[in-house]
C-alpha cells in the first residue's frame, strides 16, 4: 500500500514511532470480517471468536458469499465492522429508559441496526441520510431489522431545525476524509490530501452546528469518525467542547481491547481504535453531553386533515401482534401502523421531513382489497398466526429472492408467508396455476442463484 508522503508525516507525528510501526503492520495484514446478530430473528449462528466489546458479535475466519444466504436477506445479521461496534458500550453505560434517537448520517445501516437492538423498549428511532441512493439502502436494512419505532428520512441536518430541543440523543457518523478505512478500500487512499481533510473539517462543523439545537439541553450526542488525524478527531470534540457547549464524556473500555485514547495532549477522553493495535479497522469515538437539563419537545405536526380508512381494514389490523398499542393510518394507498406512543412525533416528523419508512407499513389498500406489504412480513410486529405459511429450502428462498416463479403444488391458496428455518422471507400469492412472487423487485438479488 502506498501512502502519501504528507499522510505518513502527519500521522507518525501524531501517533509517535512504536505506534505508526504497529499501524503500518496491521494494514499490510488482511481486512477482519465482523458480523452482528439481530437480537429479534435468533437464525443465524456464528461459533467462531466473538467481538470483545460487543454482544451478539462476531470475527469470521473467511468472507462468505452473503448474499447466498436467506438469513442474511431477512435480516438475522448484519455485516458491520467491529470496531464501530464500540458504539455498544456508550448504551450499555448511559442508557437505561426509553429514549429518542436521531442517527443522522446513517447509511448504510451499521450504526443504526446497531442502536435498535440496544434502545430499550418504548424508545423512538429515526435513522437519515441525504443521499438518494445512500438513503434507499438505508431503508431496505433497517426495514428488515424490523423494528416498529422506526423512521427513515432523507434531509440535511439543517431541515431539522424546526425540531428544536426535539432529540435525547444524536448519533453523528461524520462524512471524514476516511483514512481508517485504507485497508479495505483503495479509493480511500488514492483520495486522500491534506487539502480534503480541510474540506472534511469545515463540512464537519456545519453539520454539527446545524444539528445542534436539536439536541435537548442534557441530551446525548455520539461523535464518530474512520479516520485517523487530529483535526478531524480531538480537535473536532474540542470544538464542540468550547464552541457549542457540551461535557466530554468517559466511556468505561478493557485494557485487552487495547483501545487508544487522546494523542492531542487533551485530557478529553476519547476513543480510537486503530489496525496493528485493535482488531479492526480505524475508528474514532466520542461521547458529549449537551450543557443544561430539559426534556423534550413535543411539536404538534402540521395541520392536514387525516384520511378515512378505507372499508375492510379491520382485518388487516389482526395482521400485527397487539394491535391496540398501534394507531391505525392511511399514507396514500397503504395502511400503516403507528405505535400510538410515539404518533405525535411520528406525525410532526413526517409532516416537515422528506419520509422513506415509518412504522410499519401494513397492506396496500385497492378497491377495498388487502396485499400484505414487504416491511410487514420483515417486521417483529408480524402475527404469524395471520397468514398461512410455507417453508422453503435454501435453494427454492434463493430463488424467491432472485423473485422467481415458483411451483409449488401443495401450497394453501391466496395469500402465503414463505419462512427459511422458521424466519419470515416475504409474502406470495397462490393463484392455483402459478405463484406469484410478491418480493419486492429493487430488493431482489441481481445474480443467478446458480451462480451464488
Amino acid at each position: 500500500m502506498e501512502l502519501s508522503v504528507d499522510f505518513i508525516e502527519q500521522t507518525k507525528k501524531l501517533f509517535g514511532e512504536e505506534r505508526y510501526s504497529r499501524f503500518t503492520d496491521g494494514l499490510n495484514k488482511e481486512p477482519v470480517v465482523s458480523v452482528r446478530i439481530n437480537p429479534r430473528k435468533r437464525g443465524a449462528e456464528f461459533n467462531t471468536e466473538t467481538v470483545k466489546w460487543a454482544s451478539d458479535a462476531y470475527y469470521l475466519d473467511s468472507r462468505p458469499s452473503f448474499t447466498a444466504d436467506p438469513l442474511f436477506h431477512a435480516g438475522c445479521y448484519y455485516v458491520q465492522e467491529a470496531s464501530s461496534m464500540f458504539l455498544e458500550q456508550v448504551f450499555r453505560q448511559y442508557v437505561d429508559e426509553p429514549i429518542r434517537v436521531l442517527d443522522l448520517c446513517a447509511a448504510p445501516g451499521g450504526k443504526s441496526t446497531h442502536t435498535l437492538s440496544l434502545l430499550p423498549e418504548g424508545s423512538l428511532f429515526v435513522a437519515n441520510e441525504p443521499l438518494p441512493q445512500r438513503a434507499s439502502v438505508l431503508a431496505e436494512n433497517i426495514i428488515k431489522w424490523g423494528v416498529p419505532a422506526t423512521m427513515v428520512t432523507r434531509n440535511e441536518p439543517a431541515d431539522f431545525s424546526p425540531f428544536r430541543d426535539f432529540f435525547d440523543m444524536i448519533i453523528v457518523d461524520a462524512p471524514c476524509s476516511g483514512e481508517g478505512m485504507f485497508r479495505k478500500d483503495a479509493r480511500a487512499v488514492a483520495m486522500w490530501s491534506t487539502a480534503n481533510v480541510k474540506t472534511c473539517v469545515a463540512r464537519q462543523r456545519t453539520i454539527l452546528s446545524d444539528i445542534w439545537d436539536s439536541l435537548r439541553p442534557g441530551g446525548l450526542l455520539v461523535y464518530s469518525t474512520c479516520t485517523f488525524n487530529a483535526h478531524e478527531d480531538e480537535e473536532m470534540v474540542a470544538w464542540i467542547r468550547d464552541e457549542l457547549g457540551a461535557e466530554v464524556l468517559p466511556v468505561k473500555t478493557s485494557p485487552d481491547w487495547e483501545v487508544t485514547g487522546n494523542l492531542t495532549g487533551d485530557n478529553a477522553p476519547v476513543y480510537r481504535f486503530i489496525p496493528g493495535h485493535t482488531r479492526g479497522e480505524g475508528f474514532f469515538l466520542a461521547l458529549l453531553r449537551k450543557d443544561g437539563d430539559e426534556p423534550v419537545a413535543h411539536p404538534r405536526p402540521q395541520r392536514s386533515r387525516p384520511t378515512p380508512l378505507p372499508k375492510g381494514c379491520d382485518s388487516a389490523k389482526k395482521w400485527i401482534n397487539s394491535p391496540g398499542e398501534y394507531t391505525f393510518t392511511m399514507d396514500g394507498d397503504t395502511l400503516t401502523a403507528l405505535p400510538t406512543s410515539h404518533k405525535l412525533a411520528m406525525d410532526a416528523l413526517q409532516s416537515r421531513l422528506k419520509m422513506l419508512h415509518c412504522g410499519v407499513p401494513i397492506a396496500t389498500v385497492k378497491n377495498n382489497k388487502l396485499l400484505p406489504q414487504h416491511q410487514l412480513a420483515m417486521s417483529t410486529a408480524l402475527n404469524r398466526e395471520a397468514f398461512p405459511s410455507v417453508e422453503l429450502s435454501c435453494e427454492q428462498a434463493l430463488a424467491y429472492l432472485h423473485r422467481e416463479a415458483l411451483s409449488l403444488p401443495s401450497a394453501p391458496m391466496g395469500i402465503i408467508l414463505f419462512t427459511y428455518k422458521n424466519i419470515p422471507l416475504g409474502f406470495a400469492k397462490n393463484v392455483g396455476n402459478r405463484v406469484n412472487n410478491l418480493y419486492p423487485a429493487e430488493w431482489r438479488i441481481r445474480k443467478d442463484p446458480m451462480e451464488l
